[in-house]
């Protein structure tokens, strides 16, 4: 499954921040937080540097990343192997994932929430 998300409190936005950003559908919008949703490797770069994150997969995907993960740190990497942004991001556009990602919690402090969704995740 290509979708993972961080615990935390998250902040309902309602400015965009981001030019590469657009707010969710109504489908994929959750009660009291709003999230972004993008596909454009600058954005998700940023956003993953200004956490401190690193491209990740989970072990045992051979040469190919079959799990896509962000390492944020304090999160337990669960044993991740970290890849090259270049492969992380070959293998997001080869799948067609979107990035779902919020910016601050409601207290103002950044967010670490996000999800990498497939094109049919749309009634998830």
């Amino acid at each position: 499954m290509a979708t993972h998300e961080r615990p935390g409190n998250h902040a309902d936005r309602d400015d965009e921040t981001e030019p590469d950003a657009t707010p969710p559908d109504r489908a994929t919008r959750r009660v009291g937080r709003r999230s972004l949703v993008t596909t454009s490797h600058e954005v998700i770069r940023k956003w993953a540097e200004r956490r401190n994150a690193r491209p990740a997969t989970l072990p045992g995907g051979g040469d190919r990343p079959e799990v896509l993960r962000l390492d944020l740190p304090g999160y337990g990497s669960r044993n991740l192997r970290h890849i090259e942004w270049d492969e992380w991001f070959a293998a997001f556009d080869a799948r067609q994932l979107r990035f779902s990602y919020q910016e601050q919690r409601s207290d103002g402090s950044p967010s670490n929430f996000f999800r990498l969704e497939s094109p049919g995740d749309e009634g998830a």
